[in-house]
């Protein structure tokens, strides 16, 4: 199963993060460590929402949907 996650920051409202993992749980604790140089500046973070995939490569597809323009778009007017 994979999973394809937003976060939003805490520290940092209205910044959102997307991405792609098989554990949300332990993927959530890597990045609020601060592990993910790119986004530890914008931590804590929390789950905002996520949708599960049994097929790669349409969870794939969904997270670079979700990383375009009009998937931010989508994420911020919607979640």
């Amino acid at each position: 199963m994979k999973y394809v996650y937003i976060l939003e920051s805490l520290g940092s409202p209205g910044r959102f993060y997307t991405g792609m993992t098989q554990n949300i749980d332990s993927r959530l604790e890597t990045h609020n460590s601060g592990s993910v140089p790119h986004i530890a500046k914008f931590r804590p973070w929390r789950l905002k929402s996520y949708v599960a995939f049994t097929d790669e490569t349409k969870a794939h597809a969904f997270e670079l949907y979700l990383k375009s323009g009009s998937g931010r778009s989508f994420v911020k007017k919607r979640l």
